[in-house]
């Protein structure tokens, strides 16, 4: 059987931990920061995890992880 390719967009964006879950970045990050509060600039810094609808679809695109 060939060898599959990983989506690097998507391996650049979600990362499996031990566990086998999917952890992801919080967007609404980047610009436009001015008119956010602190307090929800602070709670974005945090990481999440992908919602487990969600993961099948990532799981695909990293067939390594």
């Amino acid at each position: 059987m060939p060898k599959l390719k990983t989506n690097k967009s998507a391996a650049k964006r979600f990362k499996i931990t031990k566990s086998g879950k999917l952890k992801k970045r919080a967007a609404g990050r980047q610009h436009v920061l001015g008119k956010k509060s602190r307090k929800r600039k602070r709670q974005l810094r945090r990481a999440g995890y992908v919602s487990a609808a969600d993961a099948k679809k990532i799981r695909r695109l990293l067939p390594y992880g």
